[in-house]
């Protein structure tokens, strides 16, 4: 992991180019794109603490979506550059609680705030997983809030 790269102050940082196939008929971007972003962020923040999806996927582990709330606060359209700021900010007993946020590329500025919380299921037993493979309880030390972290 490089935090340089990646992290400000505790954020993962997803950078995005607005596509056309991002946005509607009047170019402005369709609002499940936003959740696709995030989604894709949230992947590329496992992975730049080591671990791949299809890594879990293959230990049985699964991570869906249990509630997801947006706040639209602007619009981004076509040709637009920004960024997915993404973070774990806590983990209730098996909820991990993300906030995300779709802000321009190179100021603090909010077009999206969101709050994402997923759970780790089985996939086979479609379970909840209680206990978690070890690559992804290190995984959930380096992502979590600082105020959250345990030895490191």
């Amino acid at each position: 992991m490089d935090p340089s790269t990646s992290q400000s102050e505790s954020w993962f940082n997803y950078p995005v180019v607005v596509q056309p196939h991002h946005t509607d008929y009047a170019g402005v971007v369709w609002h499940g794109s936003y959740i696709a972003w995030m989604e894709e962020a949230r992947i590329a923040a496992l992975r730049d603490v080591g671990v791949e999806y299809a890594a879990l996927v293959s230990l049985g582990c699964d991570l869906p979506v249990i509630d997801l709330s947006l706040n639209y606060r602007a619009s981004v359209k076509m040709g637009d550059e920004v960024r997915v700021r993404s973070r774990l900010e806590r983990i209730e007993k098996v909820r991990w609680i993300w906030t995300q946020n779709v802000c321009a590329l190179d100021t603090e500025f909010c077009y999206v705030a969101g709050k994402v919380v997923l759970i780790p299921v089985n996939r086979d037993r479609q379970r909840i997983l209680r206990k978690l493979p070890p690559l992804l309880e290190t995984a959930l030390q380096y992502l979590s809030h600082p105020d959250d972290r345990i030895g490191l």
